[in-house]
């Protein structure tokens, strides 16, 4: 026997073998752990009757440009306004919606209601991220689109974004 064998469990390299399969199982726990506990919300229950629906968005913004409406939105505070020259007379309410690009649970919808020439309702505080703006009728006939950066204090809609 010699001298200076040492125990099994003294010896580093059998620690370092053993202990990089225990991290990688570790690992893969906490991975399922956040997998579990989280919810990406990319991917709609009903993507087919989405995908179907791509005409009928394209045609409304088809019929918001035949109608050469553009809008202004302008963010002040919780306050939201909307400037859609000639709207007032022709459309009673609309409806503004916030479309998070990757998060649908921070989305937000604010119904506005026409008060001298332009629109007007409430938000809720945003986080500053970036959003896709959607004006539409309250018939949902047509729509305006615009890219927000989550900052500016407006914004201007067009067909077709």
């Amino acid at each position: 026997m010699r001298d200076d064998a040492q125990a099994w469990y003294r010896e580093p390299w059998v620690w370092f073998v053993a202990g990089l399969p225990a991290v990688a199982i570790v690992a893969s726990f906490a991975s399922l752990g956040i997998a579990i506990a989280t919810d990406d919300g990319v991917v709609a229950e009903d993507y087919y009757k989405q995908g179907l629906a791509v005409n009928q968005v394209l045609r409304r913004e088809a019929l918001a440009r035949d109608l050469h409406l553009v809008a202004t939105v302008t963010f002040s505070g919780g306050r939201v306004e909307v400037a859609l020259p000639g709207g007032a007379e022709r459309f009673p309410q609309l409806r503004l919606r916030l479309i998070h690009p990757t998060r649908s649970g921070l989305d937000q919808t604010a119904l506005l209601r026409a008060s001298g020439g332009a629109y007007e309702g409430r938000l809720a505080a945003t986080d500053g991220e970036p959003r896709l703006l959607v004006l539409e009728d309250a018939g949902a006939t047509w729509r305006l689109t615009a890219s927000w950066n989550g900052r500016d204090a407006q914004s201007h809609l067009g067909a077709g974004g």
